[in-house]
């Protein structure tokens, strides 16, 4: 069935509302479609929620922003109003504060490549900033050799290109007089870096999105750099704002929304989507379906395989991590010099690592990531303040992790025990629902394809994918940027290359 058809008439079902999912249908409905969100849960945005008691707010998931600019073109795609009219973005400084294990700490500026230098050099010494910035100069390389491919394209028929490529750029190895190239994340750290700290920042980056640096390909190196070109964000009143913002622009543009609604069935007909079916038994009829939820969900609601045989990727991630928090409600006034995002590095970073394959934290402090949000709209009064703590840890909940958490806080908060009100645990589950506590990382060239994600298309004529599970990948902007092509692949049809 052609797209023409059905162009500017098309009815269609979106499953989910997650970012990546409501920024489809936004676009969609803008085009013409009619489009109803299918939520299982009673709220939008997916892993982006908040939490509050007592007057604290809390973002639970994602807690700053990347790549602003992604959600500003959605904004003026979809409408007249811009992004800024609807919340207020604040570039945060410095970007983060890093305490490494021997004790010496950095505060990096925000988006300066210069400043970021001189900072280096004078908190881990002369020459760590210029190795630093020689590596953010090949990172660039790489960006712009996969930013089209990976960000601005629906994922190419022939990815084996992109899986056997690498991306970052040799280099030259002035004592053998030849190049090398590093094959993974640890390498650069290793080769190019050479120093314990400056390989924890970098290692850093890769844990966030639950990858092991000692298998994550070179390529990974865009993710630090994605951060220093483009800025760390701080959404005003928590990044939960991004998402209702988003929601309110889908429900301007006519979008409907059924929140409690499981959709329980893929209905088919003639070899295409014709509908979904819910579980209270209703089918909803629909020329096309986007599916926002995690593969094995999807998979399970159309009971047969979705992509060409031999077009299947295993994730990159390791399948049993995700994302433990803890939200401190915290008496007395938030110390005005404290930095937003403190990172507090672990005593023992291959001890870290090993330990995301197993079940049990005994001995292993991890990488712990606090951030101290200078808002009032999160915390009752001044005299108060909201904490999030986090780590990437394995998905299984553990009642120690909690307590390793708070410990590394407390390195860096002057006093938090004492000014501990209450605290409330996540686990990876509570985090993101339904994906087995699981994290998407961002898609990422080479690596025998392992780290990229299932295109957006389906070999199901009418079902498409978006999110952070599917291409380009995980994080708040990459969801943002597969709603585009979600939304290009069905409004132009399988020629749609992506935006120019």
């Amino acid at each position: 069935m052609a797209i023409a058809k059905v162009a500017g008439m098309g009815r269609i079902a979106v499953i989910g509302a997650g970012m990546g999912a409501m920024a489809a249908a936004a676009r969609l409905a803008v085009a013409g479609h009619r489009v109803t969100v299918y939520e299982r849960s009673e709220t939008y945005g997916g892993a982006v929620r908040r939490f509050e008691r007592d007057g604290f707010g809390f973002d639970t998931g994602p807690g700053l922003l990347t790549l602003p600019a992604v959600y500003r073109d959605l904004f003026l795609k979809t409408g007249k109003e811009p992004l800024e009219d609807r919340v207020e973005l604040v570039q945060v400084d410095p970007s983060s504060r890093h305490v490494f294990a021997d004790g010496t700490e950095v505060s990096l500026p925000n988006a300066s490549r210069a400043g970021v230098v001189a900072a280096l050099d004078e908190a881990l010494g002369a020459g760590t900033g210029q190795r630093w910035g020689d590596f953010l100069v090949r990172a660039r390389e790489a960006w712009d050799r996969t930013r089209r491919p990976l960000l601005e394209e629906p994922l190419w028929p022939n990815w084996q290109v992109l899986a056997e490529r690498e991306p970052y750029p040799a280099l030259v190895h002035k004592k053998l007089l030849r190049t090398r190239r590093a094959s993974t994340l640890a390498e650069i750290g290793a080769w190019e870096l050479r120093d314990e700290r400056l390989a924890a920042l970098l290692d850093a980056h890769a844990l966030a999105y639950g990858l092991d640096p000692r298998t994550a390909p070179a390529s990974a190196a865009v993710l630090p750099y994605m951060e220093h070109a483009f800025g760390t964000w701080y959404v005003r009143g928590g990044v939960r704002e991004l998402a209702r913002a988003v929601y309110e622009r889908c429900v301007q543009r006519r979008v409907e929304f059924a929140f409690d609604a499981e959709i329980v069935r893929i209905v088919e007909k003639d070899g295409r989507v014709a509908g979904v079916e819910l579980a209270d038994g209703t089918v909803e009829d629909a020329d096309f379906t986007v599916a926002g939820v995690h593969p094995e969900t999807l998979r399970g609601l159309t009971g047969h395989p979705l992509d060409a045989e031999g077009d299947v990727r295993p994730e990159g991630a390791p399948a049993r991590v995700g994302h433990h928090t803890v939200l401190l409600a915290l008496r007395g006034a938030r110390d005005g010099r404290a930095a937003h995002r403190t990172v507090v590095h672990a005593p023992d970073r291959g001890a870290e690592l090993d330990a995301l394959g197993s079940a049990s934290p005994e001995g292993v402090t991890p990488t712990v990531t606090v951030l101290r949000p200078d808002d009032p709209a999160l915390r009752p009064d001044g005299e108060h303040e909201s904490v999030v703590v986090s780590a990437v840890l394995p998905a299984q909940p553990h009642p120690a992790w909690a307590d390793l958490l708070v410990e590394a806080a407390a390195t860096v908060i002057p006093g938090l025990r004492e000014r501990v009100l209450w605290r409330e645990v996540g686990t990876p589950d509570d985090r993101a629902a339904g994906t087995g506590g699981g994290i998407a990382a961002p898609s990422l060239a080479a690596g025998q394809g392992r780290f990229l994600h299932p295109a957006n298309t389906t070999r199901l004529p009418g079902l498409y994918r978006v999110g952070g599970w599917s291409h380009p990948g995980g994080g708040l902007a990459h969801a943002g940027m597969s709603g585009a092509l979600v939304a290009g692949l069905i409004v132009e049809g399988p020629e749609f290359r992506g935006s120019q």
